[in-house]
């Protein structure tokens, strides 16, 4: 899907075709899609393509006419029935009179730019649109992570009390995931330093004074990134001793009352051998097996009170 937009008087509206100042959106576009604004705008249809592989990194390149600058973003996926983040390649291309933006999905990134909630927006400042689409990327970074944050608390909170292997499985996708973001966000710094000398467009001061900001708000959401990967590591790791000190606790508990158990077991059992009556104690005295019973249970409960001490019970 390709569509067309322009500002006018601090104003976003929808355009019909490529003029200047116009700003192209691309969300999953087609082969035949990208070929036309490719020829309209004297672009390298793999340039412009560029975006809808997810394995591209982040990057600027100078090229005869225009620059592509790719970054990544994040999005939500479903995986294993539940939604889960990642992170997508998002292109811009800067002409002399046009901006074009490509993406597999249709982002909140660029949401608010179409919904007229971004001060001093205006597709005809294409560098300080290009800074404001960053900034908004990194704003998304740092929201995201605080859900992450908010649902490795849920997790935590039901340590000790109902730890189940689930919970071992999404700590590990949220691990998984601040791995992604903390690659993301390398990468765009990267990019964002290539910005600070970029030249080919005019820039104003107060784009500078942005680009600062989004350079700013980029290393918070790294830094956020580090430190939240640390927490559920260490989440996971302690979800993980619990449910092997559970085990233990468990195998030492059977492995108690097995004891306690064989000790009835063998008396019976000797006593069960198919031997000459004088040889068997008790057994031509009277109540004899009361007695044989009630020494059996002396010695079980001796033994539960050794158990005891030692805390095996």
């Amino acid at each position: 899907m390709v569509k067309y937009y322009k500002t006018d008087n601090k104003l976003i509206h929808e355009e019909k075709e490529i003029g200047n100042g116009v700003w192209v959106q691309m969300i999953n576009p087609s082969v035949s899609e990208g070929q036309y604004v490719a020829e309209q705008l004297n672009l390298d249809i793999e340039d412009v393509l560029a975006a809808l592989d997810e394995e591209e990194s982040s990057r600027i390149e100078l090229q005869d006419g225009y620059t592509l600058i790719l970054v990544d973003i994040p999005t939500i996926e479903i995986r294993h029935e539940k939604e889960s983040y990642t992170t997508i390649p998002l292109g811009i291309i800067l002409t002399a009179d046009e901006i074009v933006t490509i993406c597999t999905e249709d982002t909140p990134v660029l949401h608010t730019f179409i919904q007229n909630r971004v001060r001093e927006f205006s597709t005809k400042k294409k560098l300080r649109f290009v800074y404001q689409i960053l900034y908004r990327t990194a704003a998304l970074y740092q929201s995201d992570l605080r859900v992450i944050d908010k649902m490795r608390t849920e997790i935590e909170e039901r340590v000790g009390n109902d730890t189940r292997e689930e919970d071992l499985i999404a700590l590990h996708e949220l691990e998984s995931t601040l791995v992604y973001f903390a690659t993301s966000l390398r990468a765009n710094g990267v990019v964002l330093d290539r910005l600070t000398r970029y030249k080919r467009l005019e820039q104003y001061p107060e784009d500078k004074e942005l680009l600062g900001d989004v350079i700013v708000e980029n290393q918070q959401a790294f830094e956020m990134t580090s430190i939240y990967r640390d927490i559920v590591q260490g989440t996971r790791e302690l979800m993980s001793s619990v449910l092997d000190n559970r085990l233990n606790t468990v195998m030492k508990t059977l492995t108690s009352v097995t004891l306690i158990m064989a000790v009835p077991t063998v008396i019976s059992g000797i006593y069960g051998m198919n031997v000459d009556v004088k040889w068997m104690p008790l057994a031509k005295t009277t109540h004899g097996f009361s007695i044989i019973i009630f020494l059996t249970i002396v010695i079980c409960v001796i033994l539960i009170l050794i158990l005891r001490k030692k805390k095996m019970l």
